[in-house]
């Protein structure tokens, strides 16, 4: 059952006698742990964050070895079909877990975001906001990433700090009733809402590396109570939750603890000239034909798509959802299956290996895998999916726009599917430099 949040005070003469009586000392300490639990939010954020960025990139590089190890013996021998069922063995494996984690808990479906925004807006969802969803929020995404999918993990990080952010302060779990502490403070409807704002702006900057992004993400987007006092608390648990990601992620991939250089899940690069080349431009006038060129067609794939997922969604509403829930999981495998054998195809069709120049790697982002050597440029398997060892990158332009599954019943978002679409650059370039001479600067 849905129910309202109370969030608004009742200004009465009992409630101003009790303000009355608390003294600055207590007003002090009960604003100092707001900032530790605030703090603690962002670090859990970002620590869900790290096990879901690292067991992804663990599962990730483990089917890709096998199947790379595969195709690169089955195409002496003319056996591919053989490396393509090893795939769709780990791809279905990985989706029909996730699934399982969805039948669990049913809300840790789809990115949550909705959910958490009904939630900071006084509507409280059942179950929204409990361990056993983050639980099966963070394992069903890190599946389904894993598992071939055109879906990211970005989303899912908002609710999942969202969770955090309600459930930290009070020190107790519906899910585990025996964990229990004597804790005083944080009891009301209005203190758990500005603790899920601060945990909803922490999964932003968790996924992003964008601690100022995610406090206006919560301010503008999500929450419609808000304060002055809570800017700096959010932003706070933002900081964080960016800080914590970027130090253990830097350490684990890269083995320099406090390098801080991977901020995000995501991260679109870095954009700059190299010092010795004085005439390096980013970009000139000419560029910002193409640049508009881009935006438009963008704007109409982005219409397209929304049209097309109204029109997903309500079929699924009339057809899918009154169904067993056995009918779900095979809708979610089916979904796979398509994927993952159009993926193959076409990356054996239209995927060309091609050298990578050493400063492109930026260890975020979607990579290729390389199949065959440096020097060779037959079709090769540039599956893009996450992310992959990097070394040389299959232009799969017309793959690119193949698949969103947003509205299949899986822990999942479609932040990272729409901005796939400026690949959209990628496609530019290729054409512009197989048609021209002129050096470009798009990416």
């Amino acid at each position: 059952d849905y129910e309202s949040l109370d969030y608004d005070r009742c200004i009465n003469d009992p409630y101003l006698e009790v303000l009355e009586s608390v003294d600055n000392k207590k007003a002090r300490r009960y604003e100092a742990v707001k900032w530790v639990m605030v703090f603690a939010i962002g670090v859990c954020t970002g620590l869900v964050g790290l096990f879901v960025d690292f067991f992804v990139r663990l599962f990730t590089q483990l089917k890709f070895r096998v199947v790379q190890n595969s195709v690169e013996e089955c195409t002496e021998k003319g056996c591919l079909a053989l490396s393509l069922l090893e795939l769709l063995g780990f791809n279905l494996t990985f989706v029909f877990l996730a699934s399982l984690l969805v039948l669990i808990q049913p809300v840790a479906a789809g990115s949550g975001i909705p959910e958490i925004k009904c939630y900071l807006n006084g509507v409280k969802v059942p179950g929204v906001v409990r361990l056993r969803t983050v639980v099966c929020k963070a394992m069903g995404v890190l599946f389904s990433v894993a598992g071939g999918l055109f879906v990211g993990k970005e989303g899912p990080m908002i609710h999942s700090g969202a969770v955090v952010g309600a459930g930290l302060p009070q020190f107790q779990s519906i899910s585990l009733r025996k964990i229990q502490f004597n804790f005083p403070y944080f009891r009301s409807d209005r203190d758990k809402r500005d603790f899920v704002s601060a945990g909803a702006a922490a999964g932003v900057a968790a996924a992003f590396g964008a601690p100022i992004g995610g406090t206006l993400f919560s301010l503008e987007e999500g929450s419609s109570f808000w304060n002055q006092g809570l800017t700096w608390k959010v932003l706070f648990c933002s900081m964080a939750a960016t800080f914590t990601l970027n130090f253990f992620r830097s350490g684990i991939q890269f083995g320099s603890w406090g390098s801080f250089q991977l901020p995000g899940l995501l991260n679109f690069g870095e954009f700059k000239c190299s010092e010795s080349d004085k005439k390096c431009h980013l970009w000139t006038a000419v560029d910002l034909g193409i640049f508009i060129l881009m935006g438009i067609v963008g704007g109409l794939l982005g219409a397209t798509f929304n049209c097309l997922n109204k029109r997903l969604a309500k079929y699924r509403m009339r057809n899918v959802h009154p169904k067993p829930k056995l009918v779900r999981v095979l809708e979610s495998l089916l979904v796979s299956l398509t994927t993952t054998v159009v993926v193959f195809v076409a990356s054996m069709v239209l995927g060309e290996c091609r050298q990578m120049s050493s400063t492109s790697h930026s260890g975020n982002g979607t990579l290729s895998l390389q199949v065959l050597s440096a020097q060779s440029h037959s079709p090769c398997s540039s599956f893009s999916i996450s992310y992959s060892p990097a070394g040389h990158t299959g232009s799969l332009c017309p793959v690119v726009f193949l698949c969103h599954h947003c509205f299949v019943g899986l822990p999942s978002d479609a932040w990272s599917p729409t901005s796939s679409k400026g690949a959209l650059s990628v496609c530019v370039k290729d054409v512009l430099q197989m048609h021209t001479e002129l050096p470009v600067r798009l990416f």
